[in-house]
């Protein structure tokens, strides 16, 4: 197994990856919207990958087993991230029959060290039941915030 970062001649397999994370998450997802988002996944990945989106693999050869995705933002600085670079974990994900060998967790400390390099200030996710005990054992922790988490769709 090859741990590293993605690169351009990926965007096939991270888009295939992206999709199947998706569908386990979120169930069944309508025809209209799968196609748009197979057909605008590999201009995003295009535009952004290595710069400031960050996909951590796990190869099997050629063959991408595991992901996870940082997304690095600079924002203002303030005393919650000093450096004003946080960080949005997207898309840990890996393949059915490659889970519980610990490939996810090397791709988080990759993520992690990288992040630190980087000067990252803080770095959040949305964790489901099936990911929470990962992210703990790799150091993240739940936050109380005064905020409420709000959203709005356009």
């Amino acid at each position: 197994m090859t741990f590293e970062k993605a690169t351009a001649q990926d965007t096939g397999m991270l888009t295939e990856l992206r999709i199947a994370y998706l569908q386990e998450d979120l169930g069944e997802i309508e025809a209209v919207d799968l196609e748009l988002i197979e057909s605008l996944l590999p201009g995003y990945y295009e535009k952004h990958l290595n710069r400031n989106l960050m996909v951590y693999v796990a190869r099997n050869e050629k063959d991408i087993v595991s992901c996870a995705f940082l997304l690095i933002v600079e924002k203002p600085m303030s005393p919650s991230f000093i450096t004003g670079k946080t960080g949005t974990v997207l898309n840990v994900y890996t393949k059915p029959e490659y889970r519980k060998k610990g490939y996810a967790k090397k791709l988080m400390n990759m993520m992690l060290e990288d992040a630190k390099a980087e000067n990252v200030s803080i770095i959040e996710l949305k964790a489901t039941e099936d990911g929470y005990s990962l992210y703990q054992s790799v150091g993240f922790e739940d936050v109380a915030a005064k905020y409420h988490n709000m959203r709005i769709s356009l």
